[in-house]
């Protein structure tokens, strides 16, 4: 029982370079669609203040935390460019 080792090639890491600096712009994004989801605290709590439900958090927000979601997916699943 022999183990050839001569055909075996080093990978190396499974994401290139390309792909993690996707992935970081990813985050970037995700971290962007938290940051607009904040805000809208009341200065007095027995008041209700309405601005919780604005634009920004209910609907903005959510569709770039999605978005940076999705673009983590293709970061993932790009395949890395040939060198030459």
């Amino acid at each position: 029982m022999a183990i050839n080792i001569e055909n075996k090639e080093d990978k190396g890491f499974a994401l290139g370079k390309e792909n993690l600096r996707l992935l970081m712009i990813g985050f970037l994004i995700i971290v962007v669609g938290f940051i607009l989801m904040t805000g809208g605290k009341s200065v007095d709590p027995n008041v209700f203040d309405k601005s919780i439900f604005s634009f920004r958090r209910i609907t903005l927000a959510p569709i770039v935390v999605l978005f940076g979601f999705v673009f983590e997916i293709y970061a993932i699943m790009k395949k890395p460019g040939s060198n030459k």
